[in-house]
């Protein structure tokens, strides 16, 4: 009977060593969630957080003359993700200012390329 239980607990020892990956090396750090990449999915949540309250569906709550839709966009001869991230930067109209310490670059630049493709 003891043997059969010291065989358990061997078993045991040993399998959780394979689940958790046991070695001599520095202990593995615990994943955690990747930051925000510049995908146009991370950009469309971000564009939510950041944006949809003023821009709904692309549009303007304030000045309907400075929408997000692309023909608005192209007349303005905003075409590429710099170009709305310079404005988010330094806003044109009473559009709330995006500095770098409330928005990464990384980020804006995400928002800039989901409004591209989303609101043609």
């Amino acid at each position: 009977m003891l043997w059969r239980m010291a065989k358990v607990c061997v078993l045991l020892v040993v399998s959780i060593g394979a689940v958790t990956g046991c070695s001599r090396d520095e202990p593995q750090k615990p994943a955690t969630a990747a930051p925000a990449s510049a995908t146009v999915r991370d950009g469309e949540a971000l564009f939510r957080q950041y944006c949809a309250p003023c821009h709904p569906n692309g549009g303007n709550v304030s000045d309907p003359e400075r929408s997000l839709y692309g023909s608005v966009l192209k007349r303005k001869h905003i075409t590429t993700p710099e170009d709305i991230v310079r404005i988010m930067r330094n806003p044109l109209s009473r559009m709330i200012r995006f500095d770098p310490s409330t928005l990464s670059d990384r980020d804006a630049r995400a928002i800039a390329e989901y409004v591209l493709k989303a609101f043609r």
